[in-house]
């Protein structure tokens, strides 16, 4: 026994019954009430029925203890016992609260006419409401027992709980009932419909509605919790693929842009070579070349010098103006023959004056949080 588990865990009206007891026996026989409570919620009725059965070897003269005895008993299906130890819990205590758990240890034991007969005897009329339904359960499951399928549907039918809507402490186990009586009866479809019904009724899990449903319907019920890691793990999956995919796209993407990008680079290249073709030094270098041969010729005949100053300077022009020509031409051929100097031009022309060429990374439409490409050394 845990040494956690005191008698203060029991109800008022228990401890007042083991106050007949001597103290340290009362102590005893509460605890052992109380270990037997955890095992049932804890889903081990085996266990319970150990401590319980301590508990009426010391104390089988307490109604309680008997009572407590007997419902232990019929949870671990020892159907004999339960009956027993309930009989001794009415007649010590005179409850008839016991009525339909006694009904149902007497179908256990493969005697369904006596449930009957306790279903009609006078003391199931002073049950309470809850008490009356659950004898009604036992009823049906007696009549399904003797073969009287229908008669089992149209006990549970006369009872107008059943066409309430609203949830209710019996809710769930009266539209399970139903529907396993249909199903007996051969109505699958409206047992179909039934056993929805108490699933969703049912939030604890107290019956067996959702394995029937998916048995009649073929659907696959998962445990909430199981479907929960399942999609987490999937959605964790599902991330790590979408980020190679989209990193994949992006490396695509950084390839095509540096392409494109060499593709400017080469332009600009082809743009500065054109720059450089043109005579920017004949234009300019040709008449100081021709005036300094002047000054050093004839420094004393300046009309002479002046005449020959414009006729050299008249043919500088020409000769720009024919270089002019040149390139024009050459332009022309490159243009004919697939060449490349036309889209310098237009690079050259699409320049701002003033800036020098630089280059500029393409953009792109990232996804937020995630980091831009290192450029390329090339």
């Amino acid at each position: 026994m845990a040494p956690d588990i005191t008698v203060d865990e029991l109800d008022k009206e228990v401890l007042e019954e083991l106050g007949s007891l001597p103290g340290d026996l009362a102590d005893l026989v509460g605890r052992h009430l109380v270990a037997a409570e955890r095992a049932l919620e804890e889903d081990d009725p085996d266990r319970a029925h150990e401590h319980t059965k301590v508990a009426r070897r010391f104390a089988a003269r307490i109604g309680v203890v008997r009572e407590a005895a007997g419902i232990v008993a019929y949870r671990a299906g020892h159907y004999s016992e339960a009956l027993s130890d309930l009989r001794a819990a009415r007649r010590m205590t005179g409850s008839e609260a016991y009525l339909p758990v006694m009904a149902d240890c007497e179908r256990g034991l493969g005697r369904p006419e006596r449930a009957i007969d306790l279903v009609r005897s006078p003391e199931a009329e002073r049950l309470d409401r809850a008490g009356r339904i659950e004898l009604t359960i036992v009823e049906s499951g007696a009549r399904r027992d003797l073969g009287q399928h229908d008669a089992a549907v149209i006990t549970l039918q006369r009872l107008p709980e059943l066409r309430d809507p609203q949830p209710r402490p019996w809710s769930a186990r009266l539209a399970f009932a139903y529907a396993d009586a249909l199903a007996e009866a051969g109505h699958q479809e409206a047992a179909t419909d039934w056993f929805g019904r108490a699933m969703a009724f049912d939030e604890d899990g107290e019956t067996d509605a959702a394995e029937r449903y998916a048995e009649l319907t073929g659907s696959i019920i998962e445990d909430v919790e199981e479907d929960y890691d399942y999609e987490d793990d999937f959605d964790d999956a599902g991330a790590v693929e979408t980020g190679t995919a989209a990193e994949a796209d992006e490396d695509t993407d950084d390839d095509a842009a540096l392409a494109e990008a060499g593709d400017l680079l080469g332009a600009e290249a082809v743009a500065e070579e054109g720059a450089e073709d043109v005579p920017e030094e004949t234009v300019f270098e040709a008449p100081e070349a021709v005036g300094s041969a002047e000054v050093e010729e004839d420094s004393a005949n300046e009309d002479s010098g002046d005449e020959d100053s414009g006729d050299e300077d008249d043919f500088a022009a020409g000769e720009v103006a024919g270089n002019g020509e040149d390139s024009a031409a050459s332009a022309a051929s490159g243009s004919e023959t697939g060449g490349e100097p036309e889209p310098a031009v237009e690079a050259q022309a699409g320049e701002v004056p003033g800036i020098t060429p630089a280059f500029i990374e393409p953009h792109f439409d990232e996804e937020p949080g995630k980091e831009k490409p290192g450029k390329s050394d090339d």
